[in-house]
């Protein structure tokens, strides 16, 4: 059981860091102080989702449906390269965290709506999430596999966790514009490139 647990718990931190595109988003709204409670509850809800439909065997379903994961992939480059002009666009115009700043927040249904299309139209997610870490669970077994799980979900709590409350001790680093240029800036870069990699 320990062993299931930890084991989880390192595959599902080792994925879920690499998705980049999530965490910069996570990462931004921690910053802004802008709904970051909402944003990591869909974040882990979202991948806790994923975990069990890939340790209950939806990974199976998926590697027999290419032409699914095709239309979420064009959906899902479609997004970020949206998403990434708009984030050079701000980097271009440049902005600061005024001491208001941190309290005055974009609407809730915008960083929701952001938060769902940067995690359920990245095919990767179903391809580690689901597939991978509903491979690596069934390797413990019947009942092991559930405790892996269990692992997976809470490094995925304990992580947009940290990410999104830690964000905010960057705040006096990003009182200065030209800090809100590189950070947009890298993100513009970093969803553009996914972008492409998901296309070609």
């Amino acid at each position: 059981m320990i062993l299931s647990i930890f084991s989880g718990l390192a595959s599902g931190l080792s994925l879920i860091i690499a998705i980049v595109s999530q965490n910069a988003f996570v990462l931004r709204q921690g910053i802004r102080r802008s709904h970051v409670v909402l944003v990591i509850a869909v974040c882990a809800a979202s991948d806790l989702i994923l975990i069990l439909l890939g340790v209950a065997g939806l990974g199976v379903v998926i590697e027999q449906a290419p032409a699914a994961v095709d239309v979420v992939r064009w959906a899902g480059a479609a997004f970020l390269l949206v998403y990434g002009g708009l984030a050079a666009g701000r980097a271009i115009r440049g902005g600061q965290l005024a001491p208001s700043a941190a309290s005055v927040n974009g609407h809730w249904a915008a960083a929701l709506g952001t938060c769902l299309a940067l995690t359920w139209l990245n095919p990767h997610v179903y391809l580690d999430t689901v597939l991978l870490l509903g491979s690596l669970a069934n390797a413990h077994g019947p009942d092991g596999k559930w405790w892996f799980a269990a692992g997976a979900g809470l490094g995925s709590i304990a992580w947009f966790t940290a990410l999104g409350f830690g964000a905010r001790f960057l705040g006096p680093l990003f009182q200065r514009p030209s800090a809100w240029r590189v950070l947009d800036g890298g993100i513009a870069v970093v969803m553009g490139t996914l972008a492409v990699l998901l296309i070609v």
